[in-house]
């Protein structure tokens, strides 16, 4: 497979990735950040899969279920055809709680004729560290680990254990399922068990769908990219991934290979503004009971990144056994970036606070925890905007002044003016407002740099960096200011490489990039749209999103050259600024036929 085509599952508690030909290559449990049952995407060799295999008669299709989580793979050779529904089964009990267990279901449809097909069921627990033994029970097929730790995950199935296991011939008569779960069941499996929670799942996706308004443009792109936002948070605690997946490669063969299933704050804070703007508002309510759990003390600083669960400590280590991705070592687990002192967050996350208390009105649950915090922000910023950090990039040598993290600290004293406002504390405001001041007329000074004609990455610096096109989405200057149009024509011209751009092309800890981060290119059109060109903006956007996967999927990279999918998948970043630029264009769409409607 020379791209990733997969298409993810997933229950707000784990997820698992699925071939377009239904292997299951990589699956996580009991949740995102457990150690692998499948991991055949991080070794072809030893990592384990969930394979159904057919013969070479037979056409393989895939999609989404419309609206839904649901993937279905279908099989056909012209006389005989069946179908996978694959799912992580989800949906409300009676009580109004969730339903979300360790498990995903392979539900087998027959459509037409007596199709064959045989299993390659090959779990390989503790990131395949050991030796994974499958031991066929009255009820179930049970495979477990006895080396280091003892894990252990459960198969049933309506098919012969036997011959699932040892990998023979079945003929599909009827329907039939899979189970393939963290824990033993209690009740027994059937097949129309199975089948109730597969339309149990479906109207729990389609009922959350139906909250995300329908636009006349880019309707399909918005919905699947707002349902894989939603696949990536962690109901549990509310945390928000960057991604589903560890140490895919930036570039195949190269070493920018990190564990991204962490909560960032950046990355979840965008996701989340993101999200409540489409209408999900227990998304956002549950993150902001999130940062309020990660911060007792008023005046204690956030890291950048946090476990899932909350943990303060993601050491990282490196799996030696593991082959990688295409090759692509080391494949690591944890991740180092977790004690790197960034100065952004505050203001990403103040813009959220902002949003919500908007959104929700100022009796906000929380409202109180979230003053302490607006003032604790305000309290850290005011002491250490000035200094140097690494950046949103992390770069892992010398701090330097970066541009968008000054510009963060300007938004962290913006809404945090805003939020007093809105609470009435005159004397706050009064306090702040000259700091916002300072911080504003130091990036006027020394961001910018003339012979360049740009914002450019950092202070005294002519290098250039898409993160600064972000300075007009969070108010710091107005989309019609000289200095922003220049900026925005400036980077499209020196980091653009065959419609993608760079992040930046100075070196950085491992030398010049050689693939493009996609979160960037949606910022250009982005701006590209804001400064007025349209046209332009749009077709870039329409040839972006043509690189996407069979299933609409973005990770967090493109190579330049063939413009296959690299890095992990699906990533966050990616999917949340093709929203933004998506609705921007529907929207405009939209008055547009308004006013064409007026004047007819």
């Amino acid at each position: 497979m020379d791209n990733l085509d997969y298409g993810i599952i997933g229950n707000c508690r784990s997820a698992a990735l699925i071939s377009k030909t239904g292997s299951v290559d990589w699956c996580c449990l009991p949740e995102f950040d457990s150690p692998s049952v499948f991991a055949k995407l991080l070794d072809e060799e030893i990592g384990g899969s969930f394979e159904i295999l057919v013969d070479d008669n037979y056409t393989i299709e895939q999609a989404y279920e419309p609206r839904t989580c649901i993937l279905i793979t279908k099989f056909n050779d012209g006389d005989n055809c069946f179908e996978i529904h694959d799912f992580m089964p989800r949906y409300h009990k009676e009580d109004g709680t969730y339903v979300s267990p360790p498990e995903f279901v392979r539900y087998i449809k027959l459509v037409e004729g007596e199709p064959k097909f045989k299993v390659l069921y090959n779990p390989k627990l503790e990131y395949a560290a050991g030796e994974t033994k499958s031991y066929i029970k009255s009820d179930f097929i049970a495979s477990l680990t006895h080396d280091g730790k003892f894990d252990t995950v459960f198969l049933y199935t309506s098919f012969n254990k036997e011959a699932v296991l040892e990998g023979k011939e079945l003929t599909l008569a009827e329907d039939g399922f899979f189970l393939m779960g963290y824990n033993e069941k209690i009740f027994p499996t059937t097949t129309a068990k199975a089948y109730l929670e597969l339309q149990s799942t479906k109207v729990y996706w389609l009922n959350w769908s139906t909250k995300t308004p329908t636009y006349s443009k880019f309707n399909e792109e918005i919905s699947r990219s707002a349902l894989t936002l939603k696949l990536l948070s962690y109901d549990k605690t509310g945390a928000v991934l960057a991604a589903a997946t560890t140490s895919l490669p930036e570039t195949i063969g190269e070493v920018r290979n990190w564990d991204y299933r962490f909560c960032w704050i950046r990355d979840a804070s965008m996701v989340i503004k993101v999200v409540s703007e489409l209408g999900h508002k227990n998304v956002a309510r549950r993150y902001l009971k999130f940062i309020i759990d990660l911060i007792p003390d008023k005046a204690e600083k956030l890291q950048i990144m946090y476990g899932i669960n909350k943990e303060k400590k993601l050491t990282e280590e490196t799996l030696e056994h593991l082959s990688g991705y295409k090759g692509s070592k080391p494949v690591r687990i944890g991740n180092a970036a977790y004690h790197q002192k960034q100065n952004d967050i505050y203001g990403i996350l103040m813009d959220v606070i902002y949003e919500q208390m908007v959104k929700f009105s100022v009796d906000i649950e929380n409202g109180e925890d979230l003053w302490s915090i607006t003032k604790g922000i305000v309290w850290i910023v005011g002491n250490n905007w000035h200094e140097a950090d690494k950046g949103i990039w992390e770069f892992r040598t010398e701090d330097r002044h970066f541009t968008f993290s000054k510009v963060l600290c300007w938004t962290a004293l913006d809404r945090a003016i805003k939020v007093a406002e809105m609470l009435g504390k005159t004397h706050k405001i009064k306090k702040w407002e000259p700091l916002r001041e300072e911080i504003w007329d130091d990036i006027y000074k020394n961001a910018w740099n003339e012979e360049v004609g740009a914002y450019t990455q950092s202070y005294g610096s002519k290098d250039l960096d898409a993160s600064v096109l972000l300075m007009e989405s969070y108010g710091c200057v107005k989309a019609s200011d000289e200095r922003y149009k220049s900026t925005v024509l400036a980077i499209g011209k020196d980091l653009s490489n065959d419609g993608l751009l760079y992040r930046y092309k100075n070196e950085d800890d491992f030398g010049l990039p050689s693939s493009s981060f996609t979160v960037c290119t949606f910022w250009y059109v982005n701006s590209l749209f804001k400064i007025g060109e349209h046209d332009k903006a749009l077709k870039q956007f329409e040839k972006l999103l043509s690189y996407s996967n069979h299933l609409g999927l973005f990770s967090e990279d493109l190579d330049f050259k063939t413009k296959r999918l690299l890095g992990n998948f699906p990533q966050a970043y990616s999917h949340l600024a093709l929203i933004e630029c998506a609705v921007n264009f529907a929207k405009k769409e939209s008055t547009e036929d308004i006013k064409e409607s007026m004047r007819s």
